[in-house]
């Protein structure tokens, strides 16, 4: 591998947007519209398997505008300072809540609950009620160790749920689908985004089907496929392994005619990863705005939260999901996607609100 630099915003402070802008101030904004400035770097320097870190001042960068580490950054700078294009046409202001609706027998957390389209579709409404902006549909379970579903039982699990949502919510709803039969048939049933656990990768058509339908899509990194991901994963460096794997899957997505603005960046909490890996793809999460798209975090219940806070029971880590969710928004992070969304949106609300000085939207 060539040398290769990277860089992770650090030093988020809340932004001013209603002030314009008047040159450089010490800060830049992170991804343009959203919530935080940023005050430093962490310069990240690869080649091979050595990777070395130091963290700077963005003074030190106008100062040092030649040194190769800079020149070399300089678009990865302009994609972190680039303003986001609206997710849906939602506000570009603070984080998201994506709501889980898992419509399978044998999901991780909630297998089995939500096994019927009344059910789910029950579900649905409640977390719109809660605070979701986007809903989540998935028919096919892709915990680890789990076996591949059948088209026609996962269009049979969704489709109904989509169409009963459509007609009584103006949310967002997502299909969570890696098939581009069933995303087929979710954008004629109304689906708002894409979101696709293999970044495009799974199926040969799905690449295809997602540029020509005009709509967001998530690109996940995972490892491997769902049954054997979690048999040793190994990386030289999780952190820029991933940034890698997505860059590489992005200027996929181009190449076919899905632009970048349309694209949502997860780097797969979970799949395909140790503790080890997804504490530091927590603490680096902000490498991925370096990427110019949108990052979403799905670390709700997983295992990874368990071993951490002695809950082995997932419906039992809301505490701890709350937790991570607020180490991703603290990080700038677009879209949290959740289980437990009336208390994330309340945490991500006073979380927000301490933050800027100001009642969220909406508040009274």
């Amino acid at each position: 591998m060539s040398r290769k630099v990277y860089l992770r915003p650090i030093g988020l402070v809340p932004a001013d947007r209603s002030k314009p802008a008047e040159g450089y101030s010490g800060t830049l904004p992170l991804a343009g519209n959203g919530p935080f400035d940023f005050t430093g770097l962490e310069v990240i320097v690869r080649s091979g398997a050595s990777v070395a870190r130091r963290q700077v001042a963005l003074a030190e960068v106008w100062e040092n505008a030649t040194r190769s580490d800079y020149l070399e950054a300089d678009e990865v700078l302009e994609r972190l300072t680039r303003q986001r294009r609206r997710i849906g046409g939602l506000p570009p202001s603070g984080t998201l809540v994506m709501g889980v609706v898992n419509v399978t027998p044998d999901s991780f957390s909630d297998g089995g609950r939500l096994a019927s389209a009344e059910a789910a579709i029950a579900h649905g409404l409640k977390l719109a009620a809660e605070g979701a902006a986007i809903l989540d549909i998935g028919g096919e379970s892709t915990r680890p160790g789990s076996d591949p579903t059948p088209l026609r039982v996962e269009l049979d699990r969704v489709l109904p749920v989509i169409e009963g949502l459509r007609s009584r919510t103006d949310r967002l709803i997502s299909i969570d689908t890696r098939k581009a039969g069933v995303m087929r048939a979710a954008i004629a049933a109304g689906v708002d985004m894409l979101n696709d656990i293999s970044a495009l990768s799974h199926d040969p058509e799905a690449l295809e089907v997602a540029a020509g339908s005009g709509l967001p899509v998530v690109i996940m990194h995972a490892l491997g496929d769902p049954k054997t991901m979690q048999v040793d994963p190994r990386y030289d460096d999780v952190q820029t392994d991933i940034y890698d794997y997505l860059e590489a899957r992005i200027a996929a997505c181009e190449a076919a005619g899905l632009r970048r603005d349309r694209l949502i960046v997860d780097p797969g909490i979970g799949f395909g990863k140790t503790l080890q890996h997804n504490l530091e793809l927590m603490a680096g999460l902000g490498l991925f705005h370096g990427l110019g798209t949108p990052v979403l975090l799905g670390a709700s219940r997983k295992r990874f939260i368990g071993t951490i806070t002695g809950e082995s029971e997932p419906s039992a880590r809301v505490a701890g999901s709350i937790g991570a969710a607020l180490a991703g928004a603290a990080q700038g992070v677009q879209i949290v996607r959740v289980h437990d969304v009336r208390e994330t949106r309340a945490a991500l609300d006073m979380f927000e609100a301490s933050l800027s000085g100001r009642l969220p939207q909406g508040s009274a």
